[in-house]
């Protein structure tokens, strides 16, 4: 079962700031987009349309190294750091060819959703936490 993942990925115009350099908060978008990767490459989504299961997040940070600009081609790696009864923790790291760019991580928390009441924490299935250890 895969624990770890690459995204081969373009800088977008749309994603650089007014110093034309990528502005942060894509970093987060650009982990995001390598986790729900990692979760195809298991043969599950992260979020089926007719699930009650919901994966929000419990913490993220990420920490720069160096700038990405337009039409930079750089990678996402990602890998299952830890799973626990109810959290799955991540590690990323954006490099540009042989430069580390960034390095990041981020927990997410297995819960169920119900209409009209608050998410719950649950233990992460069997079937889903099997993919990632």
């Amino acid at each position: 079962m895969p624990s770890e993942y690459r995204l081969r990925r373009r800088v977008q115009f749309y994603e650089t700031d007014a110093a034309g350099i990528v502005h942060f908060s894509w970093f987060f978008r650009y982990m995001e987009e390598a986790e729900h990767a990692l979760w195809r490459e298991a043969g599950l989504s992260i979020h089926p349309p007719e699930s009650d299961i919901g994966w929000p997040r419990v913490a993220a940070s990420c920490d720069f190294h160096g700038a990405l600009r337009f039409e930079d081609e750089f990678d996402v790696s990602i890998h299952v750091e830890a799973v626990t009864r109810k959290t799955i923790r991540y590690a990323c790291l954006l490099t540009r060819g042989d430069t580390k760019i960034a390095t990041g991580s981020m927990t997410i928390a297995c819960v169920r959703k119900r209409p009209n009441q608050s998410m719950e924490s649950i233990e992460i299935p069997a079937d889903i936490a099997a993919r990632f250890v």
